[in-house]
Parts: C-alpha cells; sequence; structure tokens
C-alpha cells in the first residue's frame, strides 16, 4: 500500500505484492513436502495432506484471489489474469490433497478400501486395491489432466508477462517448470525433487519481486530492477490489424475503469474442456478429483463474469456465465454418474433428459449477439454450440464421450489461441494478434433485429446498468424449467442426473445474478431472482432428492405449506413484474402455475400435462427473454421487444419530471454563471470535462472540498486534484518547475492527461490559497486542464477548481448528466448539462515528480483513461 505521504490516488496500493507471496509461500509449503518424502522415503499421508491442502487454499487460493480481484480494479490485465488463474491452481491443488488425505490411511490402521476405490459400472472401472500410503490410480491421472492445461497457461502468462517487465516471466516461467516435474513426480519420484527446487526458485523470485514492488508502491518509484521495463516490445508481435480495430474500439467504448476480464475467460475455458476431454478419452474412469479442478475453475469464471458486469459490458457477462453454468452442470452430473449410479444406470436415465436443449438454444443466441464483434467470438460461440449438441442426452453412450471429447478438444484448443490474443492485445491496447474481421456491420445486425419491432428503436434505454443481468437470468430460470420436465413415472437414474442440472443453474447461478441486481441499484431488481431461487431449490430436493433424502410422505406436509407460501408471494411478485415489461409479467404468471403444480404433487395428485405444458413455456419465454435482454443491453436500444409495461407508474414519471437539483446547460453563459455562482457559494456541483463528469468545488471554499469526500463516500486518503483553464495561469504562478516539465506540459495540455507535480507555495499565487492543505497531499498535488471550452471558461470564472469524477467510489464513472443526476443529485447543489461526454473513463495519470532525473518514462504511467500512450510517448521523444 503506498504511504498517506506519496499519491494513493495515482498508485493506490500494489496487489502484485501479494499475489507474488501467495505463489511463493504455496510453493514453499509443496516444497518442503517433497524434499521431506525424498530424504525420508514416507510420503505424507491423513492430517498431514488435509493441513497442507488447507493451507494450499487459503494462501494460494484465496489470498493470491484477492489480489487479483485488486489488480482488475487498477486496470492491470494482465496481473487480474494471472493472479486469479494461479488462485484456481492452486486452490485445485490444494482440494486434491485434501481429498488424497480423507481417504489415506496411518499405517497400522485397519483399511476399509471401499472409502479408497470407487467401483465404477463403465469399461474403464479399475479395482485394484491401494495400500494405506499410496496414490490411487485415477487420482494421479485425474491430478496430471488438471496440471497439463495449467501448465499451458502458465507458459502463455510467463511469455505476455514479458512484454511488461523482466520480474514475472521468470516466476510464471518457474510455476511452469514446476508443473510439468509436478506431473511427472505423480508417476516418478525423481520429478517430485526437481520440482522441488523449482519451487524453490519461485519463492526466490516472489519474495525479489514482492520487495521490488513494495519500495516502488512506499517510495513511488521503482527502487529495485525487474520493473518498468519489458523483455521485449509487445509491439514486436506483430502490426495493428485494421480490420479488427472497429470491434476493439467498440471494446474501449465500455466503461474501462476495471481491467478486461476476456482474457480470465478464455484462460477458465481452457482448464475445464481439456479435463472433460481426458475424462471422456478414458483417461481416467473417476471424475470426483476432476470435479474439484473444475468446479474451482468455474468460480473464476464466474469472476469474470463479474468484472464484465462492472465494465457494464452484458455479453462477456452472459456468456462466461453461460459458461460457468455448463461446466458445473455437466461436471456434477458426471460426477453422479461415477460415484451414484454408474454408466449403464445413466444412459437409461439420459434418455428423458431435455435440459442440454436449453444449453443448445443459449449457445445460438451468443453466436447471433456476437455477429459484430471479432470472428474470435464468433468462432469461440460456434465451437460452444457444437459442444452444447455433443452433449445432448439422447445420443447414444457408446458415441457419447467420444463426440464429446472431440468438441471439447476443438474448444480447448481454440480457447487456449483466444486466451493469448485477448491478453497480448489489451496489454498492447492494440489488435496485435489476429482476431478476425467484423462479420457483420453493426448497422446491418441492428436493422436485422429491429424487424420485430414497428416503431423505430428508442435510441437508449435509461439505467441499463442495472439491466445487465437479465439476460443471465433468463438463461439460469430457462436452464432449470426444462430440465424439471418428467415423465409421470421417472427412472432413479434420471432423478439423480437431473438434481445438478435444476439445482446449479436455477439456486446457485441464480443467486449470483440475485446480487447482480442488488448491486444494480433496482429496489425490487432482486426480489425475483431471489425468490426463484428458493423455489428451484425446493424443487430439486422434493421432486428429485427425494428419494435420496428418504422424505416420507408424512413430511411431505411441510412442502405443501411452503408451496402455498410461495403461491402467495409470487402473486406479490406478478404485481412489481406489472411494472416491469410484458415478458417478465408473463414469466411470473406462468410461474404461478408451476408452483401450483408443485403444490399438487406434494399432495400426490399432480396433473403432470399441464406441468410438462408450463415447464415447457416458461423455457421458451426464459429463452425469448435472454435474445431480448441481450441484444437490447448490447446496442443500449430497444431492438428486440419485451413489451410494455402492464401498470403505468405515474408517480415515478411525476418524481422523475422534479429534477432534484438546480442544472444549467452549457450552451449559456447564464448557465455558467449559475453554477460558478452555486461553487462561490460553497456548493458541489457536476460539470463536463474532456473525458467523464467530474464533480467541482471552488478552491475558495475548504468546506466544500470536505463535502464530495461525504457525497462519493471517498477514501480520505485518496487526494482531490485541482483543474485551471490553461498552463498560463501555471506560468503566472511561477512554480519551480524543470524545463523538461514545461516542455511535457506544453505537449500534452490541454488534454485528458493530469500531472502528478511537487507541492509549492507556489498554489497561493495559483489562487488555491485556502484549499492548500485540502488538495493533493502533503508533497505533491495532481493538476488538470481540460481540452474542454465550457470547462476552461467555467475555471476562468471561478479560478482553480478542486475536481473529481462524478461517480460513488468504486461505481463506474458518469457519462451524460443524466447520469450524474440520477446518482447524486440529491447531494450535489447543481449540474453544468453538456451532453454525453467525450470519453467514457477518466483522465491518465502521469507522475512528473521524477522527471526532473533528466527523462519521463511511461514506467510512471498509470493507466486510467482511453488517452493513448502513443500521445504521451510523442511527447516525451521530443525532448527525451
Amino acid at each position: 500500500m503506498a504511504s498517506a505521504s506519496g499519491f494513493p490516488a495515482s498508485f493506490y496500493s500494489e496487489p502484485g505484492v501479494l499475489g507474488f507471496l501467495a505463489n511463493g509461500i504455496s510453493a514453499f509449503l509443496v516444497l518442503l513436502q517433497n524434499f521431506h518424502g525424498a530424504r525420508t522415503g514416507i510420503q505424507a499421508v491423513g492430517v498431514e495432506n488435509i493441513l497442507a491442502g488447507v493451507h494450499l487454499i487459503l494462501i494460494g487460493g484465496v489470498c493470491q484471489m484477492i489480489a487479483g480481484l485488486l489488480s482488475f480494479r487498477k486496470y492491470d490485465h494482465l496481473s487480474g489474469t494471472a493472479f486469479i488463474g494461479y488462485a484456481a491452481l492452486w486452490g485445485s491443488y490444494g482440494a486434491t490433497r485434501i481429498f488424497l488425505g480423507a481417504n489415506q490411511h496411518n499405517p497400522g490402521t485397519p483399511i476399509n478400501t471401499s472409502t479408497i476405490n470407487i467401483t465404477l459400472e463403465n469399461p474403464f472401472s479399475n479395482s485394484t486395491p491401494v495400500n494405506e500410503t499410496s496414490i490411487p490410480p485415477y487420482l494421479s491421472e485425474a491430478a496430471i489432466a488438471g496440471l497439463v492445461p495449467y501448465t499451458l497457461l502458465s507458459l502463455l502468462l510467463a511469455f505476455c508477462s514479458a512484454t511488461v517487465n523482466y520480474i514475472m516471466p521468470f516466476v510464471f516461467g518457474a510455476i511452469t517448470l514446476t508443473l510439468v516435474f509436478e506431473a511427472v513426480g505423480l508417476v516418478a519420484g525423481w520429478g517430485l525433487v526437481v520440482s522441488g527446487v523449482l519451487e524453490l526458485l519461485i519463492l526466490l523470485f516472489a519474495i525479489y519481486g514482492s520487495a521490488a514492488l513494495l519500495i516502488k508502491g512506499v517510495a513511488q518509484r521503482y527502487v529495485l530492477k525487474g520493473f518498468g521495463n519489458p523483455l521485449f516490445n509487445v509491439l514486436l508481435l506483430g502490426t495493428t490489424n485494421a480490420s479488427s480495430s472497429q470491434s476493439l474500439g467498440q471494446e474501449k467504448k465500455k466503461n474501462t475503469k476495471y481491467a478486461e476480464p476476456m482474457a480470465l475467460g478464455f484462460f477458465c475455458d481452457t482448464v475445464s474442456p481439456f479435463i472433460f476431454a481426458f475424462y471422456a478419452f478414458g483417461y481416467f474412469p473417476s471424475i470426483p478429483v476432476s470435479t474439484m479442478w473444475i468446479s474451482i475453475n468455474s468460480a473464476a469464471q464466474l469472476l469474470s463474469s463479474y468484472y464484465a458486469y462492472l465494465r457494464q459490458d452484458c455479453y462477456h457477462a452472459t456468456k462466461f456465465g453461460l459458461h460457468c453454468t455448463f461446466w458445473l452442470v455437466k461436471t456434477w452430473e458426471e460426477y453422479v454418474v461415477s460415484v451414484l449410479i454408474g454408466r449403464g444406470e445413466a444412459a437409461t436415465g439420459r434418455q428423458a433428459m431435455v435440459g442440454d436443449w436449453f444449453f443448445l438454444t443459449a449457445a445460438l443466441v451468443l453466436c447471433v449477439a456476437s455477429l459484430n464483434m471479432d470472428s474470435l467470438e464468433l468462432v469461440h460461440n460456434a465451437f460452444f454450440f457444437l459442444l452444447t449438441i455433443s452433449t445432448i442426452s439422447q445420443i447414444p453412450l457408446d458415441r457419447y464421450y467420444i463426440f464429446f471429447g472431440v468438441a471439447c478438444s476443438l474448444f480447448t484448443a481454440l480457447s487456449l489461441y483466444g486466451t493469448f490474443a485477448r491478453l497480448i492485445n489489451t496489454i498492447a491496447e492494440k489488435s496485435l494478434i489476429p482476431v478476425g474481421p467484423q462479420p457483420v456491420s453493426t448497422e446491418r445486425l441492428q436493422s436485422g433485429l429491429s424487424c420485430l419491432k414497428k416503431k423505430p428503436p428508442q435510441e437508449e434505454l435509461q439505467g441499463r446498468g442495472s439491466q445487465l443481468p437479465d439476460a443471465l437470468f433468463y438463461l439460469t430460470n430457462g436452464v432449470a424449467a426444462l430440465s424439471a420436465i418428467h415423465s409421470s413415472q421417472p427412472h432413479q437414474g434420471f432423478l439423480d442426473l437431473t438434481v445438478p442440472w435444476v439445482l446449479i443453474p436455477g439456486a446457485i447461478i441464480q443467486g449470483y445474478v440475485s446480487r447482480l441486481q442488488v448491486q444494480g441499484g433496482q429496489r425490487f431488481g432482486s426480489i425475483i431472482p431471489s425468490f426463484y431461487v428458493a423455489i428451484w431449490a425446493t424443487w430439486t430436493w422434493f421432486r428429485f432428492a427425494g428419494h435420496r433424502l428418504q422424505i416420507s410422505t408424512e413430511s411431505a406436509g411441510g412442502f405443501t405449506a411452503g408451496a402455498v407460501a410461495f403461491l402467495v408471494i409470487n402473486a406479490f411478485l406478478m404485481l412489481i413484474a406489472a411494472y416491469g415489461n410484458l415478458v417478465l409479467l408473463t414469466l411470473t404468471t406462468i410461474m404461478e402455475v408451476v408452483v401450483v403444480c408443485f403444490l399438487l404433487s406434494t399432495l400426490d395428485r399432480l396433473p403432470y400435462q399441464l406441468e410438462v405444458a408450463m415447464l415447457s413455456l416458461f423455457a421458451i419465454i426464459c429463452l425469448y427473454g435472454t435474445l431480448a435482454s441481450l441484444i437490447n443491453c448490447i446496442f443500449s436500444k430497444k431492438l428486440i421487444p419485451l413489451g410494455p409495461a402492464l401498470i403505468k407508474n405515474n408517480k415515478k414519471k411525476e418524481a422523475a419530471a422534479t429534477i432534484p437539483c438546480p442544472v444549467a446547460i452549457s450552451r449559456g453563459t447564464s448557465g455558467l454563471l449559475q453554477i460558478a455562482k452555486l461553487l462561490e457559494h460553497n456548493g458541489v456541483c457536476g460539470i463536463p470535462t474532456d473525458t467523464v463528469y467530474a464533480l467541482a468545488a471552488s478552491c475558495k471554499n475548504p468546506s466544500a472540498i470536505e463535502k464530495i469526500y461525504n457525497i462519493k463516500d471517498r477514501p480520505a486518503e485518496k487526494p482531490i486534484c485541482i483543474c485551471i483553464s490553461s498552463v498560463e495561469q501555471l506560468v503566472a504562478a511561477k512554480p519551480p518547475f524543470s524545463p523538461l516539465l514545461w516542455e511535457f506540459m506544453r505537449n500534452v495540455y490541454p488534454g485528458g492527461i493530469s500531472c502528478i507535480v511537487p507541492k509549492g507555495d507556489w498554489l497561493f499565487k495559483l489562487g488555491v490559497g485556502p484549499a492548500y492543505d485540502r488538495v493533493g497531499t502533503k508533497e505533491s498535488i495532481m493538476i488538470r486542464v481540460p481540452d474542454h471550452t465550457v470547462t476552461a471558461h467555467l475555471c476562468d470564472i471561478t479560478g482553480p477548481l478542486a475536481i473529481t469524477s462524478a461517480n460513488p467510489s468504486g461505481e463506474p464513472d458518469s457519462t451524460h448528466h443524466d447520469m450524474v443526476i440520477n446518482r447524486l443529485g440529491h447531494k450535489i447543489q447543481g449540474v453544468l448539462c453538456d451532453g454525453e461526454s467525450n470519453e467514457v473513463v477518466a483522465s491518465t495519470v502521469v507522475n512528473c515528480l521524477k522527471i526532473d532525473e533528466g527523462n519521463l518514462k511511461l514506467k510512471t504511467l498509470k493507466r486510467e483513461s482511453v488517452v493513448t500512450s502513443l500521445h504521451i510517448l510523442t511527447s516525451t521523444v521530443l525532448f527525451s
């Protein structure tokens, strides 16, 4: 963490310290076990393995996951992807240790081999008994299947990190070699000794990297070598692909306050299908260990969906959420096959399952949604569509696994390439690795999709950020509903297999959707998904897991009472949906009938034909809702109708007509004078800049600056910068800047650059005066000279302004004056309305504190906006 005397707004923290230490300590834990086993010839068993696994999960998994999350918030694409990817690796490795320890016994203890070996009803069954300290064969093979994709991805991360610095390549490279010899060690003991040596190197590199970043965070400059200079320039990997620039530009139009999670999503789409391919081809017969690996990897993919949501990227939030659901459902389905019923009984039970068809149609929806993106996205969705075809339950079992294995292999190869392409292109912020042209132009696709509407599509969806998870809401309910369809006399194998198909999408993933709705700011947005979580969870336990839980006829009375409560609550939800749209209202109405069917099933009077019809209709509406919500949110237009609200909220319209604060139009002088007067009278106002909207307070009123912290809930340790109209104002104040700094400022100002410069008495001459102690830190201050006529004129009227982005702390920036009014209007004294902002994120911060040493390196940049590094590089080359 940067010290208070530094400039936390520029270098707020160094999550790489935590990430490196997590890798180093995890490697050290494994090293101790490997060396102890090699020296004594006694491998760790039982409790030793369990404790080692717990430590690996907590340190390598949880701590490193936190480092990854913080890296995403620092707009660090590579570190965010790498740390969360390695967190999944160490978490999976720790879970394997726990599994192994739980199935091992200390020497001399009687062994029940039935708890160690799992007899499978399939041609690959292996019933060879194992002793109390050996590793079961299926476990070794399953672990190798998990280590191989992480090895490939770790090698890829090591290569990509060489374009950023020359510490990460050594750390990630050592991890890559360690994974290779850990896999070898599962079949040959000498491999563990070699991996132990490599793990020692990981620890040493990690300690050095952590120290370098920690000192840099405190000193605000690189003291130890290794960071700031890459091994080679990323631009050497290729030239910008002009055919892909349009789709890449569309991605940059999203809110880029957070790093891009696409590489992490592709990363996870490499691991899960790779493990499934090994399993489908019969490399290992039992999947319990792989279930842990895939489940942890799917959790990491859910994080990529979450950060796509934070970036207001509906497409990737939905795509990665769908993929996560698919992998979880498939792995736990195969777990049921391996542990509970065997493949023989599964072949009979699968014939009646139809939930796969919703995944198939959802994959088609993603293909349509990606037509205006790059070709890589479209091909990736097409391969996922092929993957969903391969999992159709009606395929004969002898062909099912072959088809599934081939589809997983193809999907793995494409996902691996996608990981590399997304990482390099996001690091370079150019399309260096080919991703293909845009298959269909945005205009043509919008025209084709809007054919369902008679009226021209509305240009903007108000509050679209809170609608981001709607597509995923319809997806999860659609999968659960279609999977719940069954005959009047279902096969017991069908009941067991259906549990994950209904429980995971309907309850677990929908719980995640509910969380997104809460964060989205909708007052009632989370109520419907939260309530449907309870419905599908109860449905699963009573209808499909009842025979396993031994739910008797007498205990069914409790479910009857619960069903009645569900009916009453859903009736209120229908009223809420009537204020939304026709699709949501229809969905809740059909759910009312579905709950009636559930109620009748608790009384043993279920009309199966009615239930099948209602669940099918429910799934169809969910499919349409998915398509409409996804397309409308991607284009921010109502291209596909969801239907009008049945009940009009007149009070809401009246409230909307009452603006919570004074507003002024930027095109008139009177508007500027009105806002200037509010600022002079201790007010805080929202104003436009050349990037995004900002909150401004006059430097003549220190108390107004303090108000900004309360309005935004901004941490006190984050300083506020000042805004002036021109560089000439600085010249008049006569700050003791070097000629190099003056030249740099004249080249980049006015513009979307914020320069951190030394603080001094010259600020009093500039007009900061009473606000001297309220802006910047004790030793430095950040200065903005926006390339915006309105802002410049306002500063000429009021003098220097203290500004910060006009958004609640931690939330996306405001790109329109309506966003400022809606989010902060009740807390501020006025808004200067100037329409949509020129950019979608805040300014780029340049640390100029060390420019006096002779040059300005790009390593002093903190990337936070769409201002290109080329602009700054051009400015520095002129006088470097």
